[in-house]
């Protein structure tokens, strides 16, 4: 299969390519195209050309296009499914039900926003002010491999109804679900360098993407060394960045809570999609009460996660990303032992039969008696591995979590209400779940502090993001 980039509404090759690989069975399936500077020059010529006509284009009639790329991905859900599982080695039974609907729900989301957004306006006796919110121009959205489809929608979809066209990177390591956005936005005629996907390694295409100056803005998700590396490159410039980078996040579990829901969730928290989220809870702080209960309960429920072909319906629990990741996994899990921490379950490679015998399987792996300040217990490791930090009371909870360089996300489980939203002020990460574990709203501002990133995604914070406030002043009379 030949992956190539979509631009000013043609599908062109590159003058090089990447090899992609299926993680289940390690096997090649696909070659991408390995974008240059004249790649990305061209991408970023046709959306510049294409930006007057769209920009000015009325709201309804940008959100119908939304709207029908939406339709079009739900009517092809199960190609879509297909092929970020074949990407990522996730089930197909998540990509189905949870990745693909999401991506279309962002769509439609932002078709519905940019047709109700309002203008800010204010009187005085002799002034009448108000605020035009207008786009930016050509931005670059880059994508990580973990969640392919949704995190691209969840910033393109913003950046093309508020009026600005868009050249997109996904990760070169999962296309596939990118060129199947691509061929049905050909299939549907959309307007021609409005949206254009090209592909190639994030040190080559994406480094001449971001530094080029005919993009207005970044939008980009991906790991704290690399968005670091793009504020650098971008800082020259005065460009608009939204990083959303790392987390190594806290699940605070109090002796008060709903035992068997704090279990499960924090389970989930832990191990969903391998625990390749940027959200997933990897440090489990449980109050010593209980402790040795809880660990006995969550490595039980832990154990029940089995890696499984990913095409099966039945599979909860797969592969990992790649062999690159795979050994960093494998990496991290020898420096927890070196640092002298106890393995409760998993902590090695687990080979399969058949088809995923060459696949990249790695089981759910616990360890505990580790000190907060490890390595372990501050490095993001962004694969199945978490531990178990025992905690005293509210104050050591707090403190035991802030005690990290990242800030996205943390969990609170407890059914004393007034204690959990006391912690959740407390904590410093962009988010803070009370009993629950990524429920999202997509109106809520989403971004972390501290190395988690810069800036924030959805709602409102998507249209600041992808626009520029100009303030207008009518003098109502005269001066006396």
């Amino acid at each position: 299969m030949q992956l190539v980039n979509f631009v000013d509404g043609e599908f062109q090759q590159a003058h090089s390519t990447l090899p992609v690989i299926e993680p289940a069975t390690g096997s090649l399936y696909a070659m991408v195209q390995d974008s240059s500077v004249h790649d990305i020059e061209r991408a970023v010529r046709a959306a510049n050309l294409a930006f007057p006509a769209w920009s000015t284009l009325a709201a309804p009639e940008r959100a119908a296009w939304l709207r029908k790329i939406a339709d079009g991905i739900e009517q092809r859900l199960e190609s879509f499914a297909l092929a970020e599982s074949m990407d990522t080695g996730k089930p197909l039974h998540f990509a189905r039900t949870l990745d693909i609907p999401r991506a279309i729900a962002n769509f439609r989301y932002f078709a519905s926003a940019c047709e109700t957004f309002d203008s800010e306006s204010f009187y005085t006796p002799s002034l009448l002010s108000y605020t035009l919110r207008q786009p930016l121009g050509a931005v670059a959205c880059i994508s990580p491999w973990n969640l392919p489809l949704y995190l691209l929608s969840w910033k393109i979809a913003p950046a093309l109804a508020f009026g600005n066209t868009v050249v997109a990177k996904p990760s070169e390591v999962t296309p596939l679900s990118a060129f199947r956005l691509a061929e049905l936005c050909a299939d549907l005629n959309f307007p021609a360098g409005v949206l254009n996907i090209v592909h190639g390694l994030g040190a080559g295409a994406g480094q001449q993407l971001v530094q080029h100056r005919g993009i207005r803005a970044v939008s980009f998700t991906g790991s704290t060394l690399a968005g670091r590396k793009i504020a650098e490159v971008s800082a020259a410039q005065f460009k608009k960045l939204s990083l959303e980078l790392g987390g190594k996040n806290a699940t605070v579990v109090f002796d008060d809570c709903n035992f068997a829901h704090a279990v499960s969730e924090s389970v989930r928290a832990a191990f969903s999609n391998q625990g390749q989220i940027c959200l997933c809870g990897s440090r489990v702080l449980v109050q010593r009460s209980m402790i040795a209960r809880f660990t006995e309960a969550f490595v039980a429920r832990a154990r029940e996660l089995v890696p499984a072909d990913p095409a099966l319906d039945s599979t909860r629990f797969a592969a990992l990303v790649s062999s690159v990741h795979l050994r960093k996994v494998e990496d991290a899990v020898a420096l927890a032992h070196e640092e002298g921490g106890r393995l409760l379950t998993g902590g090695e490679r687990v080979r399969l039969e058949g088809r995923c015998l060459d696949g990249y399987f790695y089981p759910p792996t616990v360890f505990d008696q580790l000190s907060n300040d490890c390595q372990t217990n501050q490095n993001e490791i962004f694969g199945p591995v978490c531990t178990l930090i025992p905690f005293d009371d509210e104050a050591h909870a707090v403190q035991l979590a802030n005690q990290c360089d990242y800030g996205l996300s943390a969990s609170v489980f407890s059914q004393d209400i007034d204690r959990a939203q006391r912690v959740a002020g407390a904590l410093q990460a962009g988010l803070v779940w009370i009993n629950t574990w990524m429920q999202r709203d997509l109106r809520v501002p989403f971004g972390g502090v501290k190395q988690s990133g810069l800036g924030r995604e959805g709602g409102e914070d998507a249209l600041r993001f992808f626009t520029e406030a100009k303030s207008v002043g009518i003098a109502l009379r005269a001066s006396q």
